[in-house]
């Protein structure tokens, strides 16, 4: 079954012109790569690494049905950042407390896909690590690395990208089949797209051979140099290449040849210029890729006035300086070679203004980063289209982030820091970079610059919103608190974000009267301020709070009053009342409202691509559905989210998608394969640390006990343990095979249908309720106090309060009116 999101789509970009020669080479590499797991491209800077790397992964697209995708590591100066940047790539999201490269090595073990890591070289170490995980966690993943040096792991097989052929002697076979080599080929091929008309002939073909041996079939000193005919004849080219190599002959004698060939190329190709060209290029060094009007912000000035940079940027582009990307939302994106880009840099540092520029790079990059944050994302106004771009602009530009905020860091700059961290908060949420704006914010915080208190207050808070997300209440509550008393110190009012902060976390600490407490004082905070955005998020936490403790249909008007709140302003928000009010509605038993609410919430977040939220909105409309007895529909839904859920290492999401398989399961008569999925998840909770979450306990129960009425205490006893045996990725292909078209054919096996992860062990099932236990449970629906029960069964009130306050746990409720409830066969709330 497919899914409507292209996660395994692979991210190749289009070649932005003809691939050249190597047709042997392609042949021992795709030979190659059908033996070995690991491959590296050895070999210098403009060798064509990455060039035939992304050929080879073209050609072999059809090997691998979980895509083929490129990860560029050129820009990440930061080993630890590695894993980020595959990660990010591949839509996987860090979890808290769990190393990154498990999370990855669990989220690809199953899939089919070939990975190119380009670049390696500067964090070779970090680059090898990772590889060594995948290799030896994920058996059907391939690894292409592109690096100057040899990654250095078990399994790795180095491949010498050797230069393009060349003609042997001057004349010869060259002038009587001067397509017969690839440098000239390549040369040929190049020269002819800046300049129509250009062939090899009798009257060119001589010096083409000098110029391509002098180059060492290096092609991107060839196509440098093919970018000249547009000005010169192949002889002068030659000529003032062959005297720029002489200039160079008393340099580093230490460095190999082709590093100098490839330097006198570069050169050569830089004084050719005009003065504006080469000031522009320099200056573009800065960027990790930009677009039109980025280079207009920063690289303009008096000098270079903004009217002139186009002109200029496309005259580098036509001298192959400059590579045009791809077209993307918005218009292009332009980006240097790495070699290119090394060579700028340094002109850069040389100019005197390195500094200047690296400022005015900051402050763009700040600029639109409150921008992303400003923007309400309101949909149906005639900017939506372009806001939500500006969103998901925020991942595409990782890399000019993480240089702004090191220019920051470098230069002691704290307020500038602490302004851009503020401003990415948001996108470090929605794309999964947590880990990564928490090491920035600690950075910046810890400096000693003078930073205005209420500005360092704010920025506590957004501090405390990233150790939510990664669970670390205590943390998440610490920076909430310093971060209101240093707002309330400076007199700034609006701190209704700081109180939001710590309602969710007493929320999370099981106390929802204080939760109550300080999300009433956050609403009144915001409406004081004029602080729409928080209050309409107060009050849909409000509403979850009151769902959570039976309230629905005061629930369900809270979140009506955060919807009106919400409409004129953020999208995103109004996706989040939404999706809470489908909550409410499927509680209630309004299964129509809570499939439109669902549906209507989906849209927005499909939009604005915030996975985590579509994978658990799309479990939302699979219990609807379920209730509703439309299968198709809930196979589907939650084929899709367990699919993006594994995809995105999130485990949690994976549990709650299996929960309702399970239920389905049970509908569909097939108990023993509803207690496998039902142990699978749980075991998917307990290693998220959220096996206590409200009602998944309940629901458990709920499985397994018809199922021990059919096949007995031990036998569901032992398939429990099996599906706790599963992996993720087992338990969710074990899952998705129940949806197929053949289920009512195996719906009727009598619990014997198998799948992959037997378990043999029945011990440490601290979820189930015991004979004991639910005997108990059934008192209290009675009404029953513990002395009634501890009369009743002969025993002390002391092993009572024992057996409830287990039951308590092992449900995920928190009062035995919920017990009693659930006995009772009612529903007591949203599923969680």
């Amino acid at each position: 079954m497919t899914t409507s999101i292209a996660i395994a789509a692979g991210n190749l970009p289009a070649e932005p012109n003809s691939f050249v020669g190597r047709e042997r080479d392609l042949a021992e590499l795709e030979l190659l790569l059908s033996e070995v797991r690991a491959l590296t491209l050895c070999g210098p800077g403009g060798i064509g690494k990455t060039r035939l790397a992304l050929r080879l992964a073209c050609d072999l697209a059809d090997q691998f049905p979980d895509g083929t995708w490129l990860v560029e590591i050129a820009d990440t100066e930061d080993p630890g950042l590695v894993s980020q940047r595959v990660a990010a790539i591949l839509g996987i999201r860090a979890e808290p407390d769990r190393p990154l490269a498990e999370t990855l090595t669990d989220a690809l073990r199953p899939r089919r896909l070939l990975l190119i890591l380009d670049t390696c070289e500067h964090v070779v170490d970090a680059c090898a690590e990772l590889v060594h995980h995948l290799l030896g966690g994920c058996p059907w993943v391939r690894v292409i690395a592109t690096s100057r040096e040899p990654l250095r792991v078990r399994g790795e097989t180095v491949w010498r990208v050797p230069p393009l052929e060349l003609p042997r002697e001057p004349g010869g076979a060259a002038e009587d089949d001067p397509g017969r080599h690839e440098s000239m080929r390549l040369f040929a091929e190049r020269a002819t797209a800046v300049r129509t008309g250009f062939a090899l002939g009798a009257d060119n073909v001589s010096a083409v051979a000098r110029l391509c041996r002098t180059l060492d079939g290096m092609p991107l000193a060839i196509e440098l140099a093919a970018a000249r005919v547009r000005a010169l004849s192949v002889d002068q080219i030659a000529e003032r290449l062959c005297d720029r190599f002489m200039l160079l002959a008393s340099g580093d004698r230490t460095a190999p040849a082709r590093q100098q060939t490839l330097r006198a190329a570069v050169d050569w190709s830089y004084e050719l210029l005009t003065e504006p060209e080469k000031v522009l290029l320099r200056r573009l060094s800065v960027f990790a890729g930009w677009t039109l009007e980025m280079a207009e912000d920063v690289c303009a000035d008096a000098s270079i006035p903004a009217g002139m940079v186009l002109d200029l940027l496309i005259s580098l582009i036509d001298k192959s300086l400059v590579t045009v990307d791809h077209e993307v939302p918005g218009g292009a994106r332009y980006r240097l070679l790495d070699t290119i880009r090394e060579y700028a840099v340094s002109r850069l540092a040389a100019s005197g203004e390195e500094m200047a520029v690296l400022r005015r790079h900051r402050d763009h990059m700040l600029i639109i980063a409150q921008e992303i944050v400003s923007q309400a994302f309101v949909r149906g106004d005639p900017s939506w289209p372009k806001r939500v771009t500006l969103y998901r602009r925020a991942g595409t530009e990782r890399a000019n982030w993480r240089a702004a905020l090191s220019t920051s860091l470098d230069r002691g700059d704290a307020e500038a820091g602490i302004r851009l961290c503020m401003g990415l908060r948001s996108p470090w949420i929605a794309n999964g970079d947590v880990a990564e704006g928490v090491g920035w914010f600690d950075r910046f915080l810890a400096l000693p610059g003078d930073v205005p208190p209420a500005m360092r207050g704010h920025a506590r808070v957004h501090r405390a919103e990233l150790a939510f997300e990664q669970q670390d209440y205590l943390a998440a509550l610490e920076h909430a608190q310093a971060g209101l008393e240093l707002c309330r110190s400076a007199g700034d009012s609006g701190n209704a974000d700081g109180l939001r902060m710590l309602a969710l976390v007493s929320l999370r600490a099981g106390d929802p009267v204080a939760a109550l407490a300080r999300i009433d004082e956050t609403i009144a905070s915001a409406r004081a301020a004029g602080d729409v955005w928080e209050e309409g998020l107060g009050l849909s936490v409000r509403a979850a709070v009151v769902a959570r403790q039976g309230g629905l249909r005061e629930a369900q008007r809270t979140y009506e009053a955060a919807l009106d709140v919400l409409r004129d302003n953020n999208g995103w928000g109004v996706a989040q009342v939404l999706y809470g009010l489908g909550g409410v509605a499927r509680a209630r038993g309004d299964h129509e409202a809570a499939l439109r609410h669902f549906r209507d919430a989906l849209a927005l977040y499909r939009e604005i691509d915030a996975r985590p939220d579509i994978a658990r909105c799309l479990v939302g409309i699979g219990w609807v559905a379920l209730a509703q007895d439309d299968l198709a529909l809930t196979a589907s839904s939650l084929t899709e989210s367990l699919e993006l859920s594994l995809a995105t290492g999130q485990r949690l999401l994976v549990a709650r998608g299996l929960e309702t398989f399970a239920v389905m399961a049970a509908r569909m008569n097939d108990p023993a394969r509803s207690v496998r999925l039902a142990g699978a998840a749980l075991e998917l909770r307990s290693a998220a640390g959220d096996a206590r979450s409200a009602g998944a306990g309940a629901r458990l129960e709920d499985l397994l006990e018809p199922a021990r009425r059919r096949l007995g205490e031990a036998a569901t006893t032992a398939l429990l343990a099996e599906g706790r045996a599963m992996t993720a990725d087992q338990a969710v292909r074990y899952a998705i095979s129940a949806a197929g078209p053949d289920w009512p054919d195996r719906r009727n096996d009598g619990g014997t249908t198998r799948m992959p992860g037997d378990g043999d062990s029945a011990a440490g099932l601290p979820s189930a309720l015991t004979p004991r236990e639910r005997e108990i449970a059934a008192m209290i629906a009675r009404g029953l106090t513990n002395r009634g029960i501890a009369d009743e069964l002969v025993i002390s009130q002391a092993t009572v309060a024992r057996h409830v306050a287990n039951i308590l746990t092992k449900l995920g409720f928190s009062s035995r009116a919920q017990v009693a409830a659930w006995m009772a066969g009612r529903e007591p709330g949203p599923a969680s």
